[in-house]
């Protein structure tokens, strides 16, 4: 997969940018402050309509600017398709060729993206609710049915958990539709199991040897912890442990009015063999903890999608010594489009400055465009 070219108008710090890319490398450098990240951060809001760094949109939008509006055309490999973003103060609109969208699943699969930067740590130190969200993040542009899932469980939860509430105020509950509603509610989260579990697995299968190629430390893992108890990954089995469980907490959840169980309640633990990397890992071990699994989910993308996905590194290689950076090299090959954002040329690779294009970022505007 790959950005072909980028068109910018009052997004963040910038007014009007029109660029192309590289299909291979990219290096993107200058001053802090100049623009770098930012012009990183606009390529992820054009794949997944949502930045990484702010959870309001109209954070996005230039000040004085009534919108902010991203677009680009991504090849697939074998297509060309134009995306479009325009946000504004209460809404966003979404387009694929000119013609808009409606259904956002419908607009994830077309550009897919894995970034990394500096405040990824949150994604060890942070709480549960991030790392929920970055899996459904990562999902949902491999699965195009994941956000439907998804968006479907949030809503039947929110109806069961107004249900409680008022049973709570009134004293009164149709059992029959509790009934229908908390059945409907296992069957999708059933589903956001069983693809949350697949993923760990497939993540699993790459990111030991990652890790150890980068830290040579032995037995990195990701564990999967849903709230329910969960022994087979099969449906049946996780639908009939789910009912049993919430049948459990039934008298609970009437005093309390909230559903206790179920995928929003889940996590997931990185662990060096029994060590849980949030309380024993040093801040180098958790930095490459995360880089790691974004590492490792470079051939899961691959495998689903035909294609490999765009690679974003935010500053990454400011953070490494030499040896693990030759350890991260074997990584970025030449079919995968990486985009690198840098203060200083010194800090990148020799091996990757040869393949580039560097992109030279002064006050919010390209200076210098060169092929190296």
């Amino acid at each position: 997969m790959v950005l072909k070219d980028l068109t910018i108008t009052n997004f963040r710090n910038y007014k009007n940018l029109t660029t192309s890319f590289s299909p291979n490398v990219n290096i993107i450098y200058g001053n802090n402050g100049e623009g770098k990240t930012n012009l990183l951060e606009s390529i992820y809001v054009l794949g997944l309509t949502k930045s990484h760094k702010s959870l309001i949109d109209n954070h996005l939008i230039k000040n004085e600017s009534q919108y902010a509006r991203i677009s680009g055309v991504v090849n697939n490999g074998l297509m060309n398709s134009k995306l479009e973003i325009t946000i504004e103060p209460k809404k966003k609109q979404l387009k694929i060729d000119g013609n808009s969208i409606t259904k956002v699943a419908d607009y994830l699969t077309k550009m897919n993206i894995i970034i990394f930067y500096p405040e990824d740590l949150e994604l060890i130190k942070g709480s549960p609710m991030e790392r929920r969200r970055y899996l459904n993040i990562q999902l949902s542009q491999i699965h195009p049915n994941y956000l439907k899932v998804l968006n479907d469980y949030n809503k039947i939860l929110k109806q069961r958990n107004e249900i409680l509430k008022n049973y709570n105020r009134t004293k009164k509950l149709n059992q029959d539709y509790f009934d229908i509603v908390t059945d409907t509610l296992i069957e999708k989260g059933t589903k956001l199991y069983l693809y949350r579990e697949n993923y760990i697995k497939n993540v699993n299968q790459n990111i030991r040897d990652i890790y150890y190629n980068i830290m040579n430390i032995k037995n990195f893992k990701i564990i999967y912890n849903p709230s329910v108890n969960i022994e087979v990954y099969k449906r049946q089995e996780i639908f009939e442990k789910f009912k049993e469980q919430l049948n459990r907490n039934y008298e609970m959840e009437i005093k309390t009015g909230i559903t206790s169980i179920g995928p929003h309640r889940d996590d997931f633990d990185f662990m060096i063999g029994n060590n849980n990397l949030k309380n024993y890992g040093s801040q180098g071990q958790q930095r490459s903890a995360v880089l790691s699994l974004k590492l490792s989910e470079i051939p899961i993308f691959k495998s689903y999608k035909n294609t490999y996905p765009i690679l974003l590194l935010d500053d990454v290689f400011s953070e490494l010594d030499d040896y693990k950076k030759n350890n991260l090299l074997r990584y970025i090959v030449n079919d995968i489009q990486t985009f690198i954002t840098t203060t200083d040329l010194k800090s990148i690779n020799q091996d990757i400055l040869t393949q580039a294009k560097i992109i030279k970022i002064e006050n919010s505007n390209i200076v210098c465009k060169e092929e190296v």
